[in-house]
């Protein structure tokens, strides 16, 4: 009886914290599909009474959205990519091999990702102007790198940790080199954990803002979430706020599909290792 009330509290504990993690989405699409006047009105109803595609044609009309969905998801991937192959070597180094200065190598890499942004944004403006990469896909990918790679190590470290160091000293006595046993053994057997790196690298650098909105001030390097601060309605005298959701749910809707079609991977990644046995 007592076991049934805890798992009925868990579950209406459970319930609650969904539906105030889903409210903000549920107005955000609603907003979307309002008209920017009745947004504005006396009488503002939670759904739309009207229901309109308005707001999606004027995003995708501005050259400032377009330009920058081309922005987000090609630095986003160019720092993924780059983030995990990087993260793969430093990973299987702390993981199989043992040399002094280890653990400081950790603790430089968990003290890297809890560093504040915000102190790095003038440095990084000045050093970027005088190298001539301000304002570059460039000036915001290794940046990027920097705050990504400590989340990508210490994920995959966790995989590499799991894999029976067995396995790769038998393919070295059948006559393949450390390289070829890192190549055709070690990383297929870790690729749920690859895999789940590069989807939590992607999303940090899919959502980042502060860092792209300081490092760039036009249109050749501006991702999504810095773009939609300068966003505007489809006149000056129109609210931009239905344009701005819409815009919101087009670059969110791919991220929901992502978390739900591999979110046992990701969960995966996140508890690889907590667990021996």
């Amino acid at each position: 009886m007592d076991g049934q009330r805890t798992s009925n509290w868990w579950t209406f504990w459970g319930v609650v914290i969904l539906l105030w993690a889903a409210f903000p989405l549920v107005w955000m699409f609603s907003l979307a599909f309002k008209r920017p006047e009745t947004f504005t009105a006396g009488t503002p109803t939670f759904f739309p009474s009207d229901w309109t595609w308005d707001n999606f044609s004027t995003v995708f009309s501005d050259e400032l959205f377009t330009s920058a969905l081309r922005n987000s998801f090609g630095i986003a991937v160019i720092a993924t990519l780059l983030s995990v192959i990087v993260a793969m070597f430093a990973a299987y180094a702390i993981a199989r091999l043992e040399y002094r200065g280890k653990a400081l190598l950790l603790s430089m890499a968990l003290a890297i990702a809890m560093f504040p942004q915000a102190a790095l944004v003038g440095p990084l403006f000045n050093m970027w102007r005088g190298l001539g990469i301000y304002d570059t896909w460039i000036g915001l990918i290794i940046p990027y790198l920097t705050f990504a790679l400590p989340l990508s190590i210490w994920t995959m470290s966790a995989f590499f940790r799991q894999i029976p160091w067995e396995m790769e000293q038998a393919a070295q006595v059948d006559g393949a080199t450390s390289w070829q046993a890192f190549r055709k053994v070690i990383i297929p057997l870790a690729a749920p954990g690859v895999f789940t790196t590069a989807i939590l690298t992607f999303f940090f650098c899919w959502n980042e803002f502060l860092l792209a909105t300081s490092l760039t001030s036009t249109d050749k390097a501006r991702t999504v979430p810095a773009a939609l601060s300068f966003f505007t309605g489809a006149s000056q005298f129109q609210s931009p706020v239905t344009a701005i959701m819409a815009a919101s749910v087009i670059v969110t809707i791919p991220v929901i599909i992502i978390v739900l079609i591999f979110q046992r991977r990701i969960v995966a990644g996140l508890t690889a290792g907590a667990v021996k046995g």
